[in-house]
C-alpha cells in the first residue's frame, strides 16, 4: 500500500507542476484546449501513461476543457507519489 504524501512532498511536487494544486485530498488541474477534438485526443494519449502505471486519473470533460483529479484508492484516497508521477507523464506531453 502506497504511503501518502506529506505536506511538505505536496509543496515540493507542487513547485514543479504549474498549474496543478491540491484540492479535497486530490491533485488537479485543468486544461483548455482549442476544440473538443483536441480535448478527446489528450484524453486518448493520457490513457495509455494511465494504463502503463496503472493508475487511472478521473477525468471530467466540456467541450474544450478537461479537469484531472488524482488520487491513490490504496492510499485512503491521499495523494501519493503515483499521483506525481503521472501529473510529470502528463506534463510532459500535454499540447496546449
Amino acid at each position: 500500500m502506497p504511503d501518502p504524501l506529506t505536506d511538505a512532498d505536496l509543496d515540493r511536487a507542487l513547485a514543479d507542476l504549474d498549474g496543478w494544486e491540491v484540492e479535497d485530498d486530490k491533485l488537479t488541474t485543468t486544461y483548455e484546449f482549442s476544440d473538443f477534438r483536441a480535448a478527446i485526443s489528450f484524453i486518448v494519449r493520457l490513457s495509455y501513461y494511465a494504463e502503463d502505471l496503472n493508475h487511472h486519473p478521473e477525468l471530467e470533460n466540456v467541450y474544450n476543457t478537461v479537469h484531472i483529479a488524482l488520487t491513490t484508492h490504496d492510499a485512503g484516497g491521499k495523494v501519493t507519489e503515483k499521483d506525481v508521477e503521472l501529473a510529470r507523464q502528463i506534463e510532459d506531453f500535454v499540447w496546449v
